[in-house]
């Protein structure tokens, strides 16, 4: 991270007009934050659209299973350009279209009249109303591509990260039954690290499906699945024998002391997720976990993610960057400070088949950012 250039400030403005298809252009909400100035285009007008992810396999989690996620598409127009962005909303956040939609109701952009002001812009977000992180980061992700585009650089460029070095994505397959488990273990062929869905009484046999089609390094995520901490461990230890990588939230939020004593006990680095809200939250996790796992629609946006990425670094604890299930407009947002992580788990766009977006791609395993202004996604 110590050798991270410095953006050069001098960078022109785009000066294209960005089409908008009608996948997102029709019905969309016209409560617009500026709707009053709608003539006028150095005011920014936030729009969105509400829409239905469709999963190709059914999501089965240790406490849930789910066919489809709800998202809320949005845009920022300013001076004949467009941001994208996206709220996703599992059932676990408590957040919902209605919610999303009376939040961005009290969006006023209007009072802003420089784009770059992200940080006014962010706080006055922010302030709004406690919560709503989901709905925060639809805003926060429009507005960073719309000043990438003004700047007309990527944001990884804008942060002085390599897009080479961006960690290849995992890719999940969820609690399943073995014989679904191996199917999807042979779909994951292109992937080189998969991600495994743990916390029933079926762990064992996940593992085993998996290792009985693949020798490639796992990771898994529990969930909150595990509540005995000696059983925990016992556990680990066979995980680090089938070539696992890293634990993720294998125990309760509220169990903080057992955590604690997993983490100084376990043979694997142990990630916190359920547990990690925004910033605030990473002091209070040091000691309790080896690292964080980040996402945008826990945080508020891209701000907030890039801050405690820098700061977890800072404490000397491993960073993983994380998704729900989302489109390619908030996977590739995310994905701009990949060089940050030592983990991605960055494969939520590819667990769906009605995606809007093109932006990042998985090649080989690897994240391909767009080296286009902005986020770089691009209306399908």
């Amino acid at each position: 991270m110590k050798n991270r250039r410095d953006f050069l400030k001098t960078a022109g403005l785009m000066s294209s007009s960005v089409i908008i298809p009608s996948v997102l252009g029709s019905c969309i909400n016209t409560e617009e934050s500026s709707s009053k100035n709608s003539g006028n285009s150095k005011v920014m007008q936030l729009s969105y659209k509400p829409y239905e992810l469709e999963l190709t396999h059914v999501f089965t989690l240790a406490g849930s299973s789910r066919r489809t996620t709800p998202v809320m598409l949005t845009q920022i127009h300013f001076d004949g350009l467009v941001g994208y962005g996206e709220a996703s909303m599992p059932p676990y956040l408590g957040e919902s279209h209605l919610t999303v939609e009376a939040f961005l109701k009290k969006v006023d952009l209007s009072q802003f009249n420089d784009p770059f002001q992200l940080e006014d812009i962010i706080e006055y977000i922010d302030g709004i109303a406690p919560g709503n992180y989901a709905a925060k980061a639809a805003v926060d992700i429009a507005l960073h591509d719309l000043v990438g585009k003004l700047l007309n650089q990527p944001w990884y460029k804008i942060w002085g990260l390599n897009p080479d070095k961006v960690p290849d994505t995992s890719f999940t397959i969820g609690i399943d039954t073995p014989d679904v488990v191996k199917m999807k273990t042979r779909e994951a062929a292109p992937y080189n690290i998969l991600k495994i869905k743990l916390g029933h009484d079926t762990d064992r046999e996940m593992v085993k499906a998996i290792r009985g089609i693949t020798d490639k390094p796992l990771c898994v995520d529990v969930n909150q699945g595990w509540k005995d901490k000696e059983k925990a461990l016992d556990m680990i230890y066979w995980l680090e024998e089938q070539g696992v990588v890293f634990v993720e939230q294998p125990m309760p939020v509220d169990a903080v002391d057992d955590m604690a004593w997993l983490t100084a006990n376990c043979p694997l680095p142990t990630i916190a997720d359920e547990a990690l809200q925004g910033p605030a939250d990473i002091k209070k996790l040091y000691g309790v976990y080896d690292g964080i796992n980040i996402k945008l629609m826990k945080c508020g946006g891209m701000r907030a993610a890039h801050k405690m990425a820098n700061s977890a670094i800072g404490m000397g604890m491993e960073v993983m960057l994380g998704c729900m299930t989302e489109t390619s407009c908030a996977v590739t947002a995310m994905a701009h400070m990949g060089h940050l992580a030592r983990w991605a788990d960055l494969d939520g766009n590819l667990l769906i088949n009605n995606d809007v977006f093109d932006g990042v791609k998985v090649i080989d395993g690897k994240v391909i950012l767009p080296d286009k202004p902005g986020i770089g996604v691009v209306p399908v």
